[in-house]
């Protein structure tokens, strides 16, 4: 069972109480990529990186070494929604972590010195992405899918924007959007709940609520495409998709039910046994069902011979046809069932997935369900709500494509 509390400024607090040693601690903010503007574009991002060099109390080398220096680890991530600042170590030195995320989050400088030279490393990332077609890929995608939408800018932003960020820029984003009420501590560890809830209070309670700038009032409109681009590549790079349940649908637990049975991590997965196993046409397929807050994605990527791109793009959309016409038999539905719960339960055995996952969920809601809560909803599917569900997202004219190859 987890437990909650707010703090009078509105900073929520969840933990999910084990016994290891070891314990995982993070804050979730309800800011990410969607929420930059024009040369804003990739903000949130470069913030993330920047947290870490300099506060009014650290330079950049005692940030590193807080967390390390006692053998744990500290990083961070970007969403399209959310900035997650996160640390692992031993259960002694969680009050060490708390300690720095709040002087980070809230004390930053930003140096000028160091935002340059941050600079140069985040184009370097940005290069990086460029020279993978499998990752460029999924980028292009949503930029195809979502037009002028927020939601389709690139989370690493532009070379041109990253080169104009200045310290005044990353403190004035941070004041207008990391307000106390959009943040999330998360813990999963060996902790007594009073004593968490008072070293967050003694670490966060001191910052006033604010107003925030982020506005998501505007819902994103999923267009329709089929595009290749010429790429010099030694494989083609399939990406095919279409629009899918936002986190608050009521759809949402058959349609993550249904993307494990098409595409998820196992080797019985239907698209990895119609299409690599049977014939061999490519080593990596996968789906993957992404929940935004007022819409959602669903991919189906492939990494495929040249030559084959034409034949598995048809093999993939007979897939998912044949998801929406013929229903699961109780079985079958019965093994995807006990299936997902499986991965799940051992997805959440490891600490920093649980700590992350809690985060997120309590982020978007005032209560986050428990492994067993999950379990029974998704033992309450019955073949035709998987069925309903299929014939609502998949069609032909629903799916988009995109293609790199020669």
């Amino acid at each position: 069972m987890y437990e909650y509390h707010i703090l009078p400024n509105g900073i929520k607090i969840i933990l999910s109480r084990t016994q290891s040693r070891v314990i995982y601690s993070g804050v979730y903010i309800n800011v990410g990529s969607r929420d930059e503007q024009g040369s804003d574009e990739g903000m949130a991002h470069f913030i993330e990186h920047s947290l870490f060099k300099g506060t009014e109390h650290r330079r950049a080398y005692h940030i590193q070494n807080r967390i390390d220096g006692v053998g744990g680890e500290l990083n961070a991530f970007t969403t399209k929604e959310e900035t997650c600042i996160y640390a692992s170590s031993l259960s002694e030195h969680l009050e060490r972590c708390l300690e720095l995320f709040a002087d980070i989050l809230f004390h930053s400088t930003f140096p000028s010195s160091e935002i340059e030279h941050e600079k140069d490393v985040v184009l370097e990332e940005i290069n990086s992405y460029s020279d993978s077609p499998a990752e460029l890929i999924y980028d292009q995608y949503e930029e195809l899918a979502f037009g002028d939408h927020p939601l389709a800018h690139n989370i690493l932003g532009t070379k041109r924007n990253v080169k104009r960020f200045t310290t005044e820029r990353l403190r004035t984003f941070i004041l207008q959007r990391y307000t106390p009420s959009r943040m999330v501590i998360t813990v999963a560890g060996n902790v007594a709940f009073d004593k968490l809830v008072r070293l967050c209070d003694k670490y966060f309670g001191s910052y006033e609520n604010h107003p925030s700038v982020v506005d998501r009032s505007i819902k994103p409109t999923f267009h329709h495409f089929d595009k290749h681009v010429n790429r010099h590549t030694h494989q083609a790079h399939v990406l095919i998709g279409c629009e899918a349940p936002d986190v608050y649908h009521a759809d949402k637990t058959a349609f993550t039910l249904l993307n494990n049975i098409m595409g998820g991590p196992a080797m019985n997965s239907r698209l990895n046994m119609a299409i690599r196993e049977r014939y061999g046409f490519c080593y990596n397929i996968e789906s993957q069902y992404v929940p935004f807050s007022d819409t959602g994605l669903f991919y189906i990527y492939a990494g495929v011979d040249l030559g084959a791109q034409d034949k598995v793009k048809g093999l993939i959309v007979d897939e998912l046809l044949r998801m929406a016409e013929i229903p699961l038999t109780t079985r079958q539905l019965r093994m995807a069932q006990n299936q997902i719960i499986g991965q799940m339960a051992i997805n959440n055995d490891l600490g920093m997935n649980e700590m992350q996952s809690i985060g997120k969920g309590y982020l978007c809601f005032d209560h986050v369900d428990s492994l067993e809560e999950m379990s029974v909803d998704l033992m309450s599917l019955k073949p035709d709500d998987v069925l309903r569900v299929a014939q609502t997202y998949f069609g032909n004219d629903r799916f988009s494509m995109l293609t790199y190859g020669n």
